[in-house]
C-alpha cells in the first residue's frame, strides 16, 4: 500500500488565494455576482465603466472557496454558499446596495433566447413596421396580432400582449421580436450575495432596480394619500385636497337648503 502524500500547492494558487483573501478583508463590500451568458465584450464595458468604485476578479471556484477560509470571519464564510461557476468577485469600498445600483444600471438589453422565460409581459406596440408581406403575415396571425398591409409594409392594428409573466419564449415569439428589433431581456452581472464590513451581514441576491422602486414609491405614496383624504387627516399634503371637498360638499348642501335659487 503507498503512503498518501500531501500534494503541494502551487504558488500562482497559493498566491491567487492569498490576494483574494486580502481583497475580502480590505474592501468595504465583498460581493458575488453571476456573469453567466453574460459576452465578454458586456464584461470588459461594465468592468470599464466600475474602474475607481470597484475591482473585479474572475477566480475558480475552488480557489474562492480557499480564500473565503482563509478570512477569520463567520459571517464572509457564509458567502460560501453563493459561490458557483460562472461568478465575479467584486471587491468596493461602495455599500452592497450603491454597488449592486450601479451593476443594475449598466445591464445592457438583450434579444430573447426560445425557452427563456420572461418576469414582465411583452406588449407588441400598434404602429408601421419594415417588414414585407409574405410567410410572416401567417407568423403574425398565429401570435392573435391585427395587421394590414399599408404602403406595401405591414401595419400592425392594435396592441397585443403576446407573452405574460412566466410565459416562456416561444419560436414564433422569438422570431418576430428579432425581426421587430425587440429586446425584452437584459444582461449584465447578476448579484447572488454580498457582504457588507460596515455592519458584518451578507445580504442575498440584492437587485436594485431604482426605476422600479421609484415607480412602487409613488404608487404606494397615491394610496396613501387617498386614504389619508378619506379619513380627513390633516397634513401639509392634505390640507388642499380636504379644503377641495369640503366646499364641494357646502355647495352640495347649498343646493339642497336653497333648491330654487340654484335652478333657473
Amino acid at each position: 500500500m503507498k503512503p498518501t502524500t500531501n500534494r503541494e500547492i502551487p504558488e500562482a494558487k497559493r498566491k491567487a488565494v492569498e490576494n483574494i483573501k486580502k481583497l475580502i478583508e480590505h474592501s468595504s463590500t465583498f460581493m458575488i455576482a453571476s456573469v453567466k451568458s453574460l459576452p465578454s465584450s458586456q464584461f470588459q464595458a461594465i468592468r470599464k465603466k466600475l474602474r475607481g468604485n470597484a475591482e473585479i476578479k474572475i477566480c475558480k471556484k475552488n480557489l474562492t472557496l480557499k480564500a473565503i477560509d482563509a478570512v477569520d470571519n463567520l459571517s464572509v464564510k457564509k458567502m460560501k454558499e453563493s459561490v458557483k461557476e460562472d461568478c465575479a468577485l467584486l471587491f468596493s469600498k461602495l455599500n452592497p446596495f450603491e454597488l449592486s445600483s450601479m451593476l443594475y444600471e449598466n445591464r445592457s438589453p438583450a434579444k430573447a433566447r426560445i425557452g427563456q422565460q420572461v418576469s414582465e409581459e411583452v406588449e407588441i406596440q400598434a404602429g408601421p413596421t419594415d417588414l414585407m408581406p409574405g410567410p410572416i403575415i401567417s407568423e403574425l396571425g398565429s401570435l392573435g396580432l391585427k395587421i394590414a398591409v399599408e404602403d406595401g409594409k405591414i401595419a400592425i392594428k392594435a396592441n397585443k400582449v403576446i407573452l405574460k409573466p412566466g410565459d416562456k419564449v416561444t419560436e414564433a415569439a422569438a422570431s418576430l421580436m428579432s425581426k421587430l428589433d425587440i429586446m425584452p431581456f437584459s444582461v449584465g452581472f447578476e448579484p447572488l450575495a454580498a457582504f457588507s464590513k460596515e455592519d458584518g451581514k451578507v445580504y442575498g441576491e440584492i437587485k436594485i432596480d431604482k426605476k422600479k422602486m421609484l415607480e412602487d414609491l409613488k404608487h404606494l405614496y397615491a394610496k396613501a394619500l387617498a386614504f389619508a383624504v378619506s379619513l380627513a387627516y390633516p397634513t401639509r399634503e392634505t390640507l388642499s385636497f380636504l379644503f377641495a371637498k369640503a366646499k364641494s360638499q357646502e355647495m352640495a348642501i347649498e343646493r339642497l337648503i336653497k333648491p330654487g335659487e340654484n335652478s333657473t
